[in-house]
């Protein structure tokens, strides 16, 4: 039980259903959409249409999405939303033009958006609502107005000198970045939202907002067409799962090209290196966490793409003998000498994930992205699209499987997470922030499982993060934990802003209790009924 004199909050319970998502307002619009009869599916996508309006640094239609669903009683189901690359990117064009890395705010960083084509994929499959009733939330918050929290104000002004820069005047009203308590409007993106309501995923990648988009694209230079949107309508399929067995449970993740191989990489080492019997903060479980990272990200870097002629070997690297290898590799009482695993990719942080479970147990797992804040700044602006630049993930190394491609999607690091006992769905749950994502789910189901702090507690906790040859340091890991890791080889550092932010729902199927929680690193909220 946490300490009541000590600021911060308690789990949410109830015993129907929940949603956990970054802004309040998009968990109110879930569970409205659950009373008015939609399943877990409908409030996802009516949630995540409502965090594109009003988080617009992290989310959005120009962006991607990923999801697990689980149906009461049915197995668990990846839908893999990536949008693809122009026909037209080839490693050709790039190595003419003496390209050997995609700046973020260009448009070859920019793959044609899929979340809208996942979206209407998860709805007709799963779902039992249209677009026309999902989406309205969301139109109405555009039209009329929502007020800006203090997160999202923080993020908008660090990033509007990016947005000036690429002309996206329309999201600095004023010529600035609004306050916390500003109302803000986005008249173009309800027009926007109000056609993909009527006119299905169509209306997003045919006609005139497929034509706005293409030109905004090549007018910076890209190489998107018209046929290019209009693929992408059909760019969202749903894949094979993959999972692990872990600690009792089974651990669910989408497949390559996403990175959810690397989180079940490093729980599968951790569980293989035990619990430390300090607690959760005890230096040598940091280290552990920090290790089991450079030896998972080492795995993710040599080989996942989407590249058909180098497929990932998903069943040799979750293997016990490759998970057996790996853990023993591990020494803790020093740093493994491997190169710093993002030294060639981007760093990125934002992202929104939200879960849901309905009534009838149904239990949705769900993350959508522009990969950088506002992505890269680029925005067309008559159908008010802000554009990811996901595309900033790929290399441009010729054979290498996440080279850039005609059609290619770039490895993704947005990855929600699935947890079922027996077959029964226990936890949904994800942890933003970019490459930090498997250490961050990896802390997260440890603090729980491993060490018993309840969802909220699991997610309050100081975090560290192994990125760029430093061990990075949330405020709150004590001073004598530092020492020790320092003493181990550890480089540390101290980040400005915290890593990543997260959400979860718990099911305590003993006595038939849902439990939520919502990270403090982000606006956002779970409820209940």
């Amino acid at each position: 039980m946490r300490d009541f004199h000590r600021p911060g909050r308690s789990e949410v319970m109830a015993t129907s259903a929940m949603a956990a998502t970054s802004m309040p307002a998009a968990s109110l619009v879930a569970i409205e959409t659950l009373k008015a009869g939609g399943n877990a599916a409908d409030a996802a996508v009516a949630a995540a249409a409502v965090l594109a309006v009003i988080e617009p640094q992290s989310t959005g239609i120009g962006g991607d999405c990923f999801c697990l669903y689980a149906p009461a009683g049915g197995e668990v189901v990846a839908l893999n939303g990536a949008g693809r690359a122009p026909g037209a990117a080839t490693i050709d064009y790039f190595e003419a033009h003496g390209i050997d890395r995609l700046d973020e705010e260009s448009a070859h960083a920019v793959t044609v958006p899929g979340a809208v084509s996942a979206w209407e994929k998860l709805l007709e499959a799963q779902g039992t609502m249209g677009f026309d009733e999902v989406l309205a939330p969301a139109i109405r918050m555009a039209e009329d107005g929502f007020p800006v929290h203090a997160r999202v104000a923080s993020d908008w002004a660090e990033m509007a000198e990016k947005l000036a820069r690429n002309g996206a005047h329309a999201l600095l009203p004023g010529g600035t970045s609004p306050a916390t308590g500003d109302i803000v409007r986005h008249p173009a993106l309800a027009a926007t939202l109000r056609a993909i309501a009527k006119g299905g995923a169509a209306a997003f990648y045919e006609g005139a907002i497929a034509d706005d988009m293409a030109a905004t694209l090549r007018a910076r230079g890209g190489l998107h067409t018209a046929e290019d949107f209009h693929d992408g309508r059909h760019a969202a399929a749903f894949v094979a799962p993959i999972s692990l067995g872990w600690n009792g449970y089974r651990a669910w993740e989408c497949p390559p090209p996403g990175v959810g191989l690397t989180a079940l990489t490093m729980l599968g080492i951790l569980e293989r290196r035990g619990v430390a019997k300090g607690g959760p903060l005890d230096p040598l479980r940091l280290h552990r966490v920090a290790e089991a990272a450079k030896l998972a990200f080492r795995n993710r870097d040599a080989l996942i793409g989407d590249d058909p002629a180098q497929p990932v070997p998903v069943a040799e690297l979750t293997s016990d003998a490759h998970l057996d290898a790996l853990a023993a590799m591990m020494d803790d009482a020093s740093v493994l000498p491997l190169p710093p695993f993002e030294a060639e990719l981007p760093l990125h942080r934002d992202t929104a994930y939200l879960a849901v479970t309905d009534r009838d147990g149904n239990w949705c797992s769900f993350i959508n992205s522009l990969f950088d804040d506002f992505g890269g700044g680029l925005y067309a602006e008559r159908s008010g699209v802000v554009f990811h630049n996901r595309g900033a993930g790929f290399r441009v190394e010729r054979g290498h499987p996440n080279c850039i491609g005609p059609r290619k999607r770039p490895m993704h690091t947005i990855i929600p997470g699935l947890l079922t006992e027996g077959g029964v769905p226990m936890m949904a749950f994800g942890v933003t922030g970019g490459h930090f994502q498997p250490t961050g789910q990896s802390l997260l189901l440890g603090n729980v499982f491993d060490y018993g702090l309840d969802l909220q507690a699991a997610l309050d906790l100081p975090r560290v993060f192994a990125h760029e040859g430093l061990l990075k340091l949330e405020q709150g890991i004590p001073d004598e934990a530092a020492r020790a890791l320092a003493a181990k080889g550890h480089r540390l550092s101290y980040p400005a802003r915290p890593h990543g932010g997260g959400q979860a729902i718990r099911l305590d199927r003993a006595r038939g209790v849902l439990i939520g929680a919502s990270d403090p690193r982000r606006d956002g909220a779970a409820i209940g009924y």
